[in-house]
């Protein structure tokens, strides 16, 4: 499973270096753990809103009442994949059962796209595996409360969709070693944090890493990156801007 989660990493990296994007397309826990994953990597990685995008079956009414029938509506998963999945993006189908109408038709309509096509589900024989460029299936066994997939298949796709999406951001530059580098501060918790990531990357005092990230107009990775190679605030700017935006790749330019 891992090999082919490894994959699948390598999928999204390649579609979102060339422009493209992440979808995925699932119904009921399936599908809102799908939301859940996209909605919080904007806050933590500071990923732009349109690499990763959720699509639910039933719309977004979905997310807080269930609809169970548009689960079987392989057409409307199929209209909606065909309406804004392009050549080059990832499609990830999120099925605990392997075989939800909705996202195989979604599948379906990317792969006619030329689309990269992924199925995540906790059936490891589901008949679907064979259609799709890579199929992750989780053996969860029997659930607890038998036919709620909102238990073991459900958390067993969140801890793979968390897994996936933060390998995508570290591979993406948007980690330095374990910290997290691309965060939006948007609270005075976030704030406060940004300082004590700059303190653990740095070892300078609070008094140091709260002047360079003022200088460096709040963004931590020019802070950082100006901190670590003892550059000024501009020239770490500038290195970043000329390394896509890697604080390994502005470090390098920087110590060359």
């Amino acid at each position: 499973m891992l090999d082919e989660i490894a994959t699948t990493v390598d999928l999204a990296v390649a579609a979102l270096r060339g422009g493209h994007r992440v979808h995925y397309f699932g119904a009921g826990t399936s599908g809102r753990l799908g939301v859940l994953d996209a909605a919080e990597l904007a806050p933590t990685f500071n990923s732009p809103r349109h690499w990763f995008c959720a699509h639910l079956a039933g719309g977004p009414d979905a997310m807080w009442r269930a609809v169970e029938d548009a689960e079987d509506d392989d057409r409307g998963g199929a209209v909606e994949a065909a309406s804004c999945v392009r050549a080059g993006d990832l499609v990830v189908g999120l099925a605990a059962s392997g075989r939800t109408p909705y996202v195989l038709g979604a599948l379906a309509a990317a792969r006619a796209t030329d689309a990269s096509t992924v199925l995540l589900c906790a059936n490891p024989e589901a008949e679907a595996a064979r259609s799709v460029d890579v199929f992750i299936g989780v053996d969860t066994g029997p659930e607890v409360v038998t036919g709620s997939t909102r238990m073991k298949a459900g958390t067993a796709q969140k801890l793979v969709l968390n897994t996936f999406s933060t390998a995508v951001m570290v591979r993406l530059g948007r980690v330095y070693s374990n910290l997290m580098i691309d965060m939006v501060a948007t609270n005075a918790k976030l704030r406060g944090r940004m300082i004590s990531i700059l303190i653990e990357a740095t070892g300078c005092s609070e008094e140091i890493s709260q002047r360079a990230l003022t200088e460096a107009d709040g963004d931590l990775k020019t802070a950082l990156v100006s901190l670590v190679s003892g550059a000024e605030i501009d020239a770490a700017r500038a290195a970043l801007a000329r390394s896509a935006d890697q604080v390994r790749g502005a470090l390098a330019l920087l110590a060359s």
